[in-house]
């Protein structure tokens, strides 16, 4: 039973990597997606690994926000560390040389509409998903 965990967990790492290594700026909002709401009922788990990284706390990496992993290994399911959803859209932001004014599905490999946090994502890389009622 350990050997498969390993497995598991080898495999998991793997995937991860794999993830890192795509070189488009749709894949920071693939790795990240945002929690949905059922997640935010869910306890953080300490510590946990992100990147290859030990957490033993919040982290704001990536994001404007404190957040962590409900998992050991980080597995893009996640939740801010306050219930509430803070961040806020930033309208017109300016993604691969193009200015959107809404929401956007653009370069979101899940085909769901997402905003920038800042004016220009090219630069911050900060964003979140938009709600499925506002696109």
């Amino acid at each position: 039973m350990k050997w498969i965990r390993k497995c598991e967990a080898s495999f998991k790492a793997v995937v991860l990597k794999l993830f890192r290594t795509l070189d488009s700026p749709g894949d920071l909002i693939f790795r990240i997606p945002r929690p949905f709401s059922v997640f935010s009922n869910y306890s953080c788990i300490f510590p946990f690994v992100y990147d290859d990284i030990v957490y033993y706390s919040c982290v704001s990496v990536r994001s404007d926000y404190a957040w962590c992993s409900i998992d050991e290994m980080f597995q893009g399911r996640w939740r801010y560390c306050t219930a509430k959803d803070p961040p806020s859209c930033t309208f017109p932001f300016l993604y691969r040389n193009k200015y959107f004014f809404k929401c956007t599905k653009e370069g979101y490999v899940l085909s769901r509409s997402w905003c920038s946090l800042t004016r220009d994502y090219n630069k911050d890389g900060k964003w979140k998903q938009c709600s499925p009622y506002h696109l």
